[in-house]
């Protein structure tokens, strides 16, 4: 025989004693498990300088090609046109073929300005060429 519940309105409620314990069980595991990272100290200090330095270039130095948003190219501080930029690439390829060029552009540079630096350096021979990203 079946007995029928008798379930009222006014019975139901939340225990919150099992609702704390799994709050406080959930922050003390992210507590736990959280990272903290430590403060990085500098060091306050001015190196020497030399009288009879000498500086050397190594044969592997680094070119650096700027390209802005705009397509303005920009190599080791000085402005570029699309002529000189080939000039240039031309010289330092006569100089050294080994030589790295990197090339920094702005995330809102066109490619087609990117891809036709890319051109000129391998038309050139400058085969190691590598892309600057900020962190």
């Amino acid at each position: 025989m079946r007995t029928r519940l008798d379930i009222t309105e006014g019975d139901a409620e939340v225990q919150m004693g099992p609702l704390i314990d799994c709050v406080f069980l959930l922050l003390i595991f992210f507590l736990v498990t959280a990272t903290l990272k430590k403060a990085h100290k500098e060091l306050e200090i001015q190196l020497p300088h030399s009288a009879a330095a000498i500086e050397t270039k190594s044969k592997y130095d680094t070119v650096i090609i700027e390209i802005t948003k705009d397509g303005q190219i920009w190599v080791d501080q000085d402005p570029m046109t699309q002529q000189l930029l080939h000039k240039k690439l031309r010289a330092l390829a006569a100089e050294n073929p080994g030589r790295r060029v990197r090339i920094d552009a702005d995330r809102r540079t066109a490619y087609q300005h990117i891809l036709h630096v890319l051109d000129l350096c391998q038309y050139e021979g400058l085969n190691h060429v590598g892309f600057h990203s900020r962190d």
